[in-house]
C-alpha cells in the first residue's frame, strides 16, 4: 500500500513538474534589446517638507539625469515636461534609468527644446504584491510627490497643470489608487501607463488590507463619470512574464468607457516581443515606443503635455495599436496629384503583382482597375517591404489621364505594419467612389524592396477556412490539420472552438514551395478579437514551425473564436495541424490556478489531521503524515459539495437566501472580470470542474512530498540537536510547564502588539518545532536501545553487564527504558506532533511576508503598522503553546475530541469555498481545528 501511494503521488508531483517547467521556461526567448546609459547616470533627491519627511522617512523622490543634464538641472530648475515612475513590488526607483535616458537622447534631435523631466519615487523596494498594509501610505506619498513635482515649475510662464504616470506592477495600481484619496484633484494626472501592472485582482491574497486596497480602487474606478476623461493604458508582459499573467492586466473599466486600453506587448507595433516582469521596464523596443507616444503628446506651443484626451487616444492608438504610414494626427483626407511621365506608369491586368525596385532611384506607379474586380472578388491586398518608407503608398484613383492618374485620394491611413512589412487591406464595397487604384512603388534612397499585391475573395474557402480545434483531454493523441492549397498571400485560418485559457495547443505549420528562389517571410498570427493579445511569428518558406496556441483571456460570450492568420508566399503550399499539448495545458492550469494550490494543499492537510483524530478516538493510535494524507484523499467529498454551492448559487431563491443570512460571495478558481466582490462566479462550462479534480490532486502531491521533506529535515536537526542535549527516553521531554506556558504566551502576546505578530507566530512555532525534535531524539534513543537489548542481556548472564542496570527509571518520568509500549506510545506522539508541525506551516508562511516587511522596515518603525495577524495572533500562539504538552493519551481521554474529528471536513469545504482568492482566510479555518484541539489537551 505504502508503494502504491508513493506511486501515485510520484505521478502527481510529476504532473506539477510539468506544468511548473512549461509555466517558467516554455516561452521564447528573451528578444528584446536592452537600453544602454551613453553617460554615467544620476539620481538628485528633491527636497520634501518637514511634514512629508517625518511622516513617509522610508520614501523618497529623485530627478533622473545623465551629464551634462544632470549638470544643468542641480538647481531643480526645470522646464520639461515631468513625468514620473513608479516601482513595483520590491522595485528600485533607479528603474527609472531605461526612460529616462532614451527620453533624454531622443531630446536631443528634437527641435524647439522639447524634452521632459523624469522623476522617480523611492518606495524603499518594499513587498506592497504579498504585504498590503503599504499600498495607501505609498498612494499618499504619491501625492505629495505629484505636488512638489508641479511646484519646480513655478517659475515657468506656462507650467505644466498635471503629471504623466508610469507604474511599473504595483506601482500602476497605485498610481490608479491615487484617486481614492479624497483631497486629491483628479486634474493633476490625465495620463497613466502602467507595465505589467495586477489591475483585475492581486496575484496573492495574502492579507485584507491587499483586497481591500483593490475593492476601493476598482469601485471608484467602475463608478465615477469623471474619471472616464483620464487615459489610461494598460500593457502586459506575455507569457514570460509568470509572475503577473497578463489577463490580471485588463483594466477593470465601464464598457463606454473610450480613454482606456489593456493589451499584450506582443500586439503592440514594432515591439512584437514578449517580456518578463523586470525586462518590460527596459526592454529597448517597448521603451521606444512609450517615449515616441510622449513626444507625440506634447504641445509645441506650451512644451507641455495636451490636455486633449481624444489627441491622447489617437497618439496611443498610432504607437500601441495600429501604426499606420501616416505621422500622428493625419486623420483628414488627402488628395494627391501626379505630374510623373507615362513612363512611370503601368497598368496590371493580372491577379497579382510581384514587383521588386531596382537598385538604382526610380519612380513607379501600378494601377489596378476596379470596374472589372468588383463583382469576382471582395478585397485588394498589398504588402511592401520599404518599412523605412513613412510616406502614402496606396491611393484611390479619382480622375484617369490616359495611362495614368490625374487626381487621387490617399488610402495609406489602414496600413498596419508587420515585423517583416506593411500591410494593407481594402474593402471594395468602400472603394465604390474609385475607378482604380494606386500603389507607389517609387524608390528615392536607392533601397530596394518588393511590393506584392493580389485580389482577393476573403469570403471563399479557399481564403477563409474553419478548422475545429481538438478537445483539451485529448492530450495530443488526435490532431486537427488543414491544407492551404491556393496560392493566395493572405489565409485565415478560424480555430473553431479555441476561446478559452485552459485549452493550449501545438500549432505545426509545413510550408512547401514550387520553386527555391528569394521570397518575403511568412508571417504567422495568432489574433484574438476579443483582447488585443496577438502574437506574431515569422519565418522563411519553405520550413516547418511548431507555434503555442494559448490564450491570455477567455470569451466573454460565445460570438467568435481564435483566428489564425497567414501572411504567406505565392506559389507555396501550407499545411496546419493542431494538436493539444499536455504539458501547455497544465502550464495554462498553473498560470491561471497555481495561486489556488496553497488552498487545496491546506485543505488536504486538514483532513488528513482528522484522519490521525479519528484514529487517535477509535485506537487510540496514529499513522505517519504521509500514510494519513494519502488515507484520507477522498476528493469527492470537498469537490462536490463545492460543485453543488455553485449550481446552486446560479438560482435566484439560493442566491437571496445566501444574502439574506449575510454569507461571503463564494470565491472562483481564478479572477478574470472583476464583479463588486473582487470574485467573478464562472459556469461549469467555461471552467470545468474537472479542473478542480487535477488541481485537489497537486495540492495533495505538495502536501505528500512537503510533509516527507519535514519528516527528513526532523531527523537532520535532532542529530544535530542531539549533540547540544542528553539522551532521552520520555514522552514528555520537551514540554513547557504551566507557569512557563503561561509567561511564554503573555510575552508572546505582548511582543506581537509592540512589534510584529507575525515574529509571535514565528516564535511560538520555534517552541513546537524544539518539542518534535525532542521527541524524534527520545524514539531514536528508544530504538537504538531496544535494539542492544538481546546482546547486553547475553553480556549480563556473563557477568559482563548487571542486569539490573536494563531496567534504571528514565531521566524524567521513571519509565522502564526497555519497553515496546515506550516507544511505541513516543512514536504515537511524534506521529503527532509531526501533523501538527505540518499543519502550522501554513500559517508561518501565510504570516512571512508581513514579517518580511516589518525587518525591512525595523530601522524606520519597530512596529508594524497595520498588522495582518493581528486578529488571529493570540488565539494561534494560545493553541502552538496548549498543543505543546499534547499527547495521544491526554487526547484519546478528552470528552471533546469526537467533536474534534468532525469538524475537519466541513471546514475543508468551506476552505475550499472562500478562501480560493482570499488566502488569509486558511489560517483562521486552521484555527477552527486547532482551538478545539488546544481545548481537548488542555480540558
Amino acid at each position: 500500500m505504502k508503494a502504491v501511494s508513493v506511486a501515485f503521488y510520484g505521478l502527481a508531483l510529476g504532473l506539477l513538474a510539468i506544468g511548473l517547467r512549461e509555466l517558467l521556461t516554455g516561452f521564447e526567448e528573451n528578444r528584446c534589446s536592452m537600453t544602454y546609459m551613453f553617460e554615467y547616470p544620476e539620481y538628485r533627491r528633491v527636497s520634501l517638507s518637514r511634514r512629508v519627511t517625518r511622516l513617509y522617512p522610508a520614501y523618497g523622490l529623485y530627478l533622473y539625469g545623465e551629464g551634462v543634464y544632470a549638470q544643468e538641472t542641480r538647481n531643480l530648475k526645470l522646464s520639461g515636461a515631468p513625468v514620473l515612475f513608479l516601482p513595483g513590488n520590491a522595485g528600485s526607483h533607479k528603474q527609472a534609468r531605461s526612460l529616462g535616458s532614451v527620453a533624454l537622447r531622443k531630446a536631443e534631435n528634437m527641435d524647439g527644446g522639447l524634452h521632459f523631466n523624469v522623476f522617480t519615487v523611492d518606495f524603499n523596494e518594499e513587498l506592497v504584491a504579498l504585504y498590503g498594509g503599504s499600498l495607501l501610505r505609498q498612494t499618499h506619498f504619491l501625492h505629495e510627490s505629484i505636488k512638489a513635482i508641479l511646484r519646480l515649475y513655478k517659475h515657468l510662464k506656462s507650467p505644466p497643470q498635471s503629471v504623466v504616470l508610469v507604474g511599473h506592477s504595483m506601482g500602476g495600481v497605485v498610481a490608479r489608487a491615487l484617486f481614492t484619496l479624497p483631497k486629491f484633484n483628479p486634474n493633476l494626472v490625465t495620463l497613466i501607463i502602467t507595465q505589467a501592472s495586477p489591475h483585475v485582482a492581486p496575484v496573492l491574497g495574502l492579507d485584507p488590507y491587499l483586497l481591500n486596497f483593490y475593492r476601493a480602487v476598482r469601485q471608484k474606478w467602475l463608478n465615477s463619470e469623471r474619471l472616464k476623461n483620464v487615459t489610461v493604458l494598460s500593457v502586459g508582459g506575455g507569457y514570460r512574464d509568470f509572475q503577473v499573467r497578463s489577463g490580471l492586466t485588463s483594466l477593470p473599466c465601464s464598457l463606454d468607457d473610450p480613454h482606456k486600453i489593456s493589451l499584450v506587448v506582443t500586439a503592440v507595433p514594432r515591439t512584437w516581443v514578449s517580456t518578463d516582469h523586470l525586462s518590460i521596464v527596459w526592454c529597448k523596443e517597448l521603451v521606444l515606443a512609450t517615449v515616441r507616444a510622449f513626444f507625440d503628446l506634447l504641445d509645441p506651443a506650451t512644451r507641455q503635455f495636451t490636455e486633449d484626451p481624444e489627441k491622447k487616444m489617437r497618439v496611443l492608438n498610432h504607437h500601441f495599436i495600429r501604426h499606420p504610414v501616416s505621422p500622428v494626427g493625419e486623420t483628414q483626407i488627402t488628395t494627391a496629384s501626379f505630374l510623373e511621365s507615362p513612363e512611370a506608369w503601368s497598368e496590371v491586368n493580372t491577379l497579382r503583382l510581384a514587383y521588386t525596385t531596382p537598385k538604382e532611384g526610380q519612380v513607379k506607379y501600378f494601377l489596378f482597375a476596379l470596374s472589372s474586380r468588383r463583382k469576382a472578388y471582395s478585397h485588394f491586398y498589398c504588402r511592401s517591404s520599404g518599412l523605412q518608407d513613412m510616406t502614402s503608398w496606396v491611393y484611390g484613383c479619382m480622375q484617369k489621364n490616359g495611362s495614368s492618374c490625374a487626381h487621387a485620394v490617399d488610402l495609406s491611413m489602414g496600413t498596419e505594419y508587420l515585423p517583416p512589412y506593411k500591410v494593407l487591406v481594402l474593402d471594395l464595397n468602400d472603394l465604390s467612389t474609385f475607378t482604380h487604384l494606386v500603389v507607389d512603388a517609387s524608390t528615392v534612397s536607392g533601397k530596394q524592396f518588393t511590393v506584392e499585391c493580389e485580389w482577393q475573395r476573403q469570403q471563399s474557402q479557399s481564403q477563409t477556412i474553419t478548422l475545429p480545434v481538438p478537445h483539451v483531454l485529448s492530450v495530443g493523441l488526435t490532431v486537427s490539420d488543414v491544407t492551404v492549397s491556393s496560392s493566395g498571400l493572405l489565409h485565415t485560418i478560424q480555430l473553431q472552438h479555441f476561446h478559452q485559457v485552459y485549452q493550449a495547443f501545438r500549432i505545426t505549420v509545413a510550408s512547401h514551395c514550387k520553386m527555391p528562389k528569394e521570397r518575403l517571410s511568412d508571417v504567422y498570427r495568432l489574433k484574438v478579437p476579443w483582447f488585443r493579445e496577438d502574437s506574431l511569428t515569422t519565418v522563411s518558406a519553405p520550413s516547418v514551425t511548431e507555434i503555442s496556441g494559448m490564450l491570455h483571456t477567455s470569451r466573454p460570450d460565445n460570438s467568435s473564436s481564435a483566428i489564425f492568420q497567414l501572411h504567406t508566399a505565392p506559389n507555396c503550399q501550407y499545411k496546419v495541424s493542431v494538436r493539444t499539448s499536455l504539458p501547455k495545458v497544465l502550464g495554462q492550469v498553473l498560470r491561471f490556478c497555481g495561486p489556488t494550490v496553497p488552498v487545496y494543499t491546506a485543505v488536504t492537510l486538514l483532513l488528513a489531521c482528522g484522519r490521525q483524530l479519528t484514529l487517535i478516538l477509535n485506537s487510540k493510535e496514529t499513522t505517519s503524515m504521509s500514510q494519513a494524507v494519502a488515507k484520507s484523499f477522498e476528493p469527492h467529498k470537498v469537490v462536490l459539495p463545492v460543485y453543488v454551492l455553485h449550481v446552486l448559487l446560479s438560482c435566484r431563491w439560493f442566491e437571496e437566501l445566501w444574502s439574506f443570512l449575510l454569507l461571503p460571495h463564494m470565491d472562483s478558481l481564478t479572477p478574470t472580470v472583476p464583479d463588486s466582490s473582487l470574485t467573478e462566479h464562472l459556469s461549469p462550462e467555461e471552467w470545468p470542474y474537472l479542473l478542480s479534480l487535477l488541481l485537489y490532486l497537486m495540492g495533495a502531491a505538495v502536501a505528500f512530498w512537503g510533509s516527507a521533506l519535514l519528516r527528513i529535515a526532523i531527523r537532520v536537526l535532532s542529530l544535530i540537536l542531539a549533540l547540544l542535549h542528553r539522551p532521552s527516553v520520555s514522552r514528555d521531554c520537551g514540554t513547557l510547564p504551566l507557569w512557563t506556558q503561561l509567561l511564554v504566551a503573555v510575552s508572546l502576546t505582548v511582543l506581537g502588539s509592540v512589534m510584529c505578530g507575525a515574529l509571535s507566530i514565528f516564535t511560538a512555532f520555534m517552541f513546537h518545532l524544539y518539542r518534535v525534535l525532542r521527541l524524534q531524539m527520545t524514539e531514536r534513543s528508544l530504538r537504538h536501545m531496544l535494539n542492544l537489548a538481546p546482546q547486553k542481556h547475553k553480556k549480563s548472564e556473563n557477568g559482563s553487564v548487571d542486569a539490573e542496570s536494563l531496567s534504571k527509571p528514565s531521566e524524567c518520568n521513571g519509565t522502564p527504558l526497555l519497553s515496546e509500549g515506550v516507544l511505541q506510545e513516543v512514536r504515537g506522539d511524534l506521529q503527532l506532533h509531526l501533523c501538527l508541525s505540518v499543519l502550522f506551516t501554513v500559517p508561518l508562511i501565510l504570516s512571512a511576508p508581513s514579517l518580511l516587511h516589518w525587518i525591512r522596515n525595523m530601522r524606520y518603525s519597530s512596529q508594524l503598522d497595520p498588522d495582518p495577524c493581528w486578529p488571529h495572533y493570540v488565539p494561534l500562539i494560545v493553541s502552538y503553546l496548549l498543543l505543546i504538552n499534547c499527547n495521544t493519551e491526554t487526547l484519546g481521554k478528552s470528552k471533546l475530541l469526537r467533536l474534534a474529528s468532525l469538524l475537519p471536513l466541513p471546514l475543508a469545504v468551506a476552505m475550499l469555498s472562500f478562501s480560493a482568492l482570499h488566502l488569509y482566510r486558511i489560517t483562521y479555518f486552521l484555527l477552527a481545528v486547532l482551538v478545539p484541539m488546544a481545548l481537548c489537551c488542555a480540558l
